[in-house]
């Protein structure tokens, strides 16, 4: 009887995140006028006024999303805040608030949270952060991390990811795939060490894409950079699971399909030669690698001149009709459709 329960039930493998969301966002129905937007953005908003909070959720989990054999406490604090903002930056609006819950096993002692929380004062300190609260409590094994960052921000300067229309520009921040390329370093070392404990780990010359997954930052300088220059995304999103899935979430939202430029994608050069190294193609860790926290936005063509003020981002596409569907295209002009295989949270890591 159970086996044949069993048998009809949906593994959340083959969901994968974004599908649970869909699934839990079809039982919810939205009943208080201050609601602006619920599930299905990087963050909610909410207010009734002409300025309204920007709220977002973020967990990280010990084993799943960290590996403390290689990632220093003070660095978990750091980043634990860091993709919490960058959720907020996503949404157009400057992070203000954050409310960090920890559950923590008995293995741990006082030190230990006291250099965790190191790692989250620096970031609240950088970024002009209020840390107001939270919980704590005890876990059976492992780290748990839970977060809640807020901002303020006027009803016009928000932006959502539903907003691109037809040939807006595709723009991304910075650069991709550094900070896949230091989890695949990293993981390479342990592997290493646990097959020979008398080899100690080789980090050497590989700085940048270290830090780009240790001790990533919020392009919160960005948010201010356009509104400096007059531009309003018409969506954007954070690249935290890969810019293909992020580009194919606009797409979702906005009602549109596009044409990304594989040559037009930026990846640094330590990023390069690394991935290169573990016979990666450089693009598709930046396509399906994650946890950059890059922005990705779109603009209407008319605000092309005032990118050029911007620097550091790059025009990797334009959005299409829908009908057209999301494709990538390579430099010799070769198309396929565009296809996310990044991070998929219920998948056996």
């Amino acid at each position: 009887m159970l086996e044949d329960l069993n048998r009809n039930l949906t593994p959340l493998e083959k969901l994968g995140e974004f599908g649970l969301i869909e699934e839990i966002k079809q039982q919810v129905n939205v009943h208080h006028s201050t609601t602006v937007k619920g599930i299905g953005d990087d963050c909610a908003v909410i207010g009734s006024g002409a300025e309204k909070w920007v709220l977002t959720s973020d967990v990280l989990i010990e084993g799943i999303h960290f590996d403390l054999s290689y990632v220093p406490l003070k660095h978990l604090g750091y980043k634990s805040v860091i993709v919490n903002i960058s959720d907020v930056c996503a949404m157009n609006v400057v992070p203000t608030h954050l409310i960090l819950n920890i559950a923590i096993s008995s293995r741990f002692p006082l030190e230990a949270v006291q250099e965790f929380y190191s790692g989250v004062h620096l970031a609240c300190e950088k970024y002009n952060i209020e840390l107001i609260g939270g919980d704590t409590s005890t876990s059976e094994k492992g780290f748990f991390i839970s977060g809640t960052a807020m901002g303020i921000g006027n009803t016009n300067e928000i932006v959502y990811r539903s907003g691109a229309g037809d040939k807006d520009l595709i723009c991304v921040t910075g650069d991709l795939g550094a900070a896949y390329a230091g989890l695949q370093l990293l993981e390479r070392e342990k592997r290493v060490f646990i097959e020979n404990p008398n080899i100690q780990p080789d980090l050497s010359g590989n700085d940048y894409i270290l830090e780009r997954q240790l001790k990533p930052e919020a392009r919160l300088d960005m948010i201010r950079k356009l509104k400096s220059v007059g531009i309003t995304p018409t969506s954007m999103i954070d690249v935290s699971d890969g810019l293909a899935s992020e580009v194919l979430h606009l797409c979702k939202s906005s009602e549109k399909g596009c044409v990304i430029y594989m040559h037009k994608i930026p990846v640094d050069i330590a990023t390069s030669v690394f991935l290169e190294e573990m016979k990666i193609f450089p693009t598709i860790g930046a396509l399906n690698g994650g946890e950059d926290y890059e922005l990705l936005f779109t603009v209407n063509q008319r605000d092309f001149e005032k990118l050029q003020e911007l620097g550091d981002v790059r025009i990797i596409g334009y959005m299409t009709d829908k009908s057209m569907g999301c494709k990538i295209e390579t430099e010799d002009g070769r198309s396929s459709d565009l296809e996310s295989s990044g991070w998929n949270a219920f998948a056996h890591h």
